[in-house]
C-alpha cells in the first residue's frame, strides 16, 4: 500500500529524498546519453547541460545519504519512491522537447534542457515547502524546510544557467 510522503517519519523522508536525488541523477545521465548519441552540436550542448544536472543531483544525493548515516547509522530503510503516492521531482522530456527542429540553435537547446530541469526542481521545492508549512512535528518540519532549501539551490543553479544561455539581443 502506497503512503503519502507527509506520513513518513523523518528517517523515512530523508531516505526517500536521497533516493530521489540519486534517481534523478540517473535520469539526467540517461537523457544526456540519448542527446549525445544524436551527435549534432545542439544535442551535444543539451547533453552537456544534462550531465551537469546529473552531477549536481548525485552530489546532493550523496550529501543526504551522508546525513542519513550520521543521524541513523546503518539503520535499514527499505522504503523507496515506488512506495510513495506522490511523484516528486520527476524530470520528464516530451518528444516535442527532444525532437523540436524549429529551435536547433544551441542557446535554444540549452534553454529547453534547463527548463525541463527547472520545472522538476520548482515542483520539488514547492512540495517540500508546503509540507514544512503544514506538518506539526518540529523535527519533520525542519527536515522538509531543509529539503525545500536544497531544491531552491537547484532552482538557483538552473536559473543562473538559463540566464547565461538566453541570447542578449
Amino acid at each position: 500500500m502506497k503512503r503519502s510522503f507527509q506520513s513518513l517519519s523523518p528517517q523515512e523522508a530523508l531516505h526517500v529524498a536521497a533516493f530521489i536525488e540519486e534517481r534523478n541523477s540517473e535520469l539526467y545521465h540517461q537523457f544526456a546519453e540519448m542527446f549525445a548519441s544524436f551527435q549534432d552540436p545542439a544535442s551535444l550542448e543539451i547533453a552537456g547541460v544534462l550531465w551537469e544536472m546529473a552531477t549536481e543531483e548525485r552530489e546532493h544525493g550523496t550529501r543526504l545519504q551522508e546525513r542519513y548515516t550520521a543521524q541513523y547509522g546503518m539503520a535499514a530503510c527499505a522504503l523507496t519512491e515506488a512506495d510513495i503516492q506522490e511523484s516528486i521531482e520527476l524530470p520528464q522530456l516530451s518528444d516535442q522537447e527532444i525532437f523540436d527542429s524549429s529551435s536547433t540553435a544551441s542557446g535554444a537547446a540549452h534553454g529547453r534542457a534547463l527548463r525541463v530541469a527547472l520545472e522538476a526542481e520548482n515542483q520539488a521545492r514547492n512540495f517540500y515547502a508546503e509540507l514544512a508549512a503544514t506538518t506539526g512535528n518540529p523535527e519533520t518540519r525542519a527536515l522538509y524546510a531543509e529539503l525545500s532549501g536544497l531544491e531552491a539551490g537547484h532552482v538557483e543553479f538552473i536559473e543562473r544557467r538559463l540566464s547565461k544561455s538566453t541570447p542578449h539581443g
